[in-house]
């Protein structure tokens, strides 16, 4: 395993909740905190852009009540994600108040900048960069993050079409610091089946989905547990660049999900925290492939004990 940065390091589980476009919002990051995973949710998910205020103070205020009472159980940090994409008007703004809250752990996707970074750093923050491929984890380093997430195939969102026992084995060869693997991971088996393959973390997106807390619609939830990998469709339509999606959703849109054509990156715009597309994450959902082993809604901390449960069940299993 690495040596991790302090904010990563000692976390009670080996989990990192992804930042869920539209969906992540302070009741989930802090259920998740509280749980033992980091939380994670993108800035551009508060809007208007002035609520990115209220809700930082909202996770830091929470988590510190939380701490105080429970000095022997405290939360895991949290984490905001920031898209890093010319079309985002809002960078600059999040980046200021991110720095006034102190935000603990970064996670930078659609573009590396060496000032963010320098950002987070003044502080002590720790930055993880999201990236597909080994030339843009190279890319993500040589300009100061400190860490990844590796997005292999079968993850949602924009995912990438590496197999993660490639994508993993190729950074390991050349980089040993903080690494998360996401795609398709919602089982406290595959958590350790991340580490094993030489990640310092599993990250989890979809699963996260249908729990409670998460700010999605009900039928979004219920396509998660009645859903498997089988009704994912991987696509360049929606916001230009190639991601999975749940078909339901693309077909109550009107859309044959086996005949899609081609989308156009140039298309891709956050300006204003508005997406890409007005359909888009909202009307399109967004899911990865993990998705045949969640069987129900439920509250984020069951969740996560039900990965502590499998985790250490895994584990026990393995050394036998």
């Amino acid at each position: 395993m690495s040596r991790l940065p302090g904010a990563l390091n000692n976390l009670p589980l080996p989990i990192i909740g992804s930042p869920l476009f539209i969906i992540s919002n302070p009741k989930l990051v802090i259920a998740q905190c509280k749980a033992g995973v980091v939380g994670a949710m993108p800035a551009l998910n508060a809007r208007p852009a002035s609520q990115l205020d209220e809700w930082l103070a909202e996770i830091t205020e929470g988590l510190a009540a939380h701490n105080k009472a429970n000095p022997d159980k405290p939360a895991a940090p949290f984490a905001i994600n920031q898209i890093v994409h010319k079309s985002n008007d809002r960078l600059e703004h999040d980046m200021e108040l991110c720095v006034k809250y102190k935000v603990p752990i970064y996670i930078t996707s659609l573009g590396a900048r060496e000032d963010i970074n320098a950002a987070a750093h003044s502080y002590g923050g720790v930055v993880l960069h999201d990236i597909i491929n080994n030339k843009f984890a190279r890319k993500a380093i040589e300009k100061g993050a400190d860490g990844l997430v590796a997005v292999a195939a079968g993850a949602g969102g924009h995912a990438g079409v590496k197999s993660p026992f490639a994508l993993i084995q190729e950074i390991r060869q050349w980089f040993d610091g903080p690494l998360a693997l996401s795609g398709a991971i919602s089982t406290g088996g595959a958590v350790l089946a991340a580490q094993a393959m030489g990640a310092d973390f599993a990250y989890i997106g979809s699963a996260f989905i249908a729990t409670d807390e998460a700010r999605a619609a009900d039928a979004y939830k219920q396509a998660i547990v009645d859903g498997s990998s089988d009704d994912i469709v991987y696509s360049s339509l929606f916001t230009g660049v190639h991601g999975n999606y749940l078909a339901p959703s693309i077909r109550a849109a009107g859309m044959d999900p086996e005949n899609l054509p081609e989308g156009d990156v140039k298309t891709m715009n956050f300006g204003g925290g508005e997406g890409s597309k007005s359909k888009a994450w909202k009307d399109i959902w967004g899911c990865g492939q993990g998705i045949g082993a969640v069987s129900k809604v439920q509250s984020a901390a069951a969740f996560v004990e039900q990965l502590k449960r499998e985790y250490f069940d895994a584990r026990q299993r393995v050394c036998a």
